[in-house]
């Protein structure tokens, strides 16, 4: 083998370079599409995250119509605090009403928890059955209105006979 003269040293070391920026070429641009899409991705998270961000009267308006939803307890203990908070509901919308039923509970379609039902009838005003209707939603223990049956007195038009069945889970 003979020595490698000067021009061929250059143009070896040339070559290698050229390997070398070819291959850091490669995986430059494959870096910068991959930070290209990061800040893409970042910019749109905060995006979301400004309009999600809002003030606290906006914030404070919004949660005042989301329900708000205690969870299950056992079936026993459940019974009266549903049963306790919907006679507030019938208080304050000023229905007397017939004592309430409790039915028994029966398989619901989530898994772990049983449907314990509630049946109300009551004769009251139209407005009133309305207005039960407009807040019920504020129980904490409510989970679905199974049955709303409404009546009118042919006598007397703005009487109602109200059959009401609602239900929570229950462990």
């Amino acid at each position: 083998m003979r020595r490698l003269s000067q021009q061929e040293k250059r143009t070896l070391k040339f070559g290698a370079i050229c390997a070398i920026a070819i291959v850091g070429f490669a995986f430059a641009t494959h870096w910068l599409g991959h930070w290209k899409k990061v800040r893409d991705l970042r910019a749109g998270i905060k995006d979301k995250l400004k309009t999600i961000n809002v003030d606290e009267t906006k914030r404070a308006g919004l949660m005042s119509i989301v329900p708000v939803f205690e969870m299950p307890e056992k079936e026993e203990k459940q019974k009266f605090l549903f049963r306790d908070k919907f006679n507030e509901q019938l208080s304050s919308a000023r229905i007397k009403s017939e004592p309430l039923q409790v039915l028994p509970a029966i398989k619901s379609g989530v898994a772990g928890y049983k449907l314990l039902r509630l049946k109300c009838s009551a004769k009251c005003s139209f407005g009133q059955a309305l207005d039960l209707l407009a807040r019920l939603n504020e129980n904490p223990y409510l989970v679905g209105i199974e049955e709303f049956k409404i009546e009118c007195d042919q006598k007397k038009r703005q009487e109602v006979k109200l059959d009401l069945t609602i239900s929570t889970f229950v462990k």
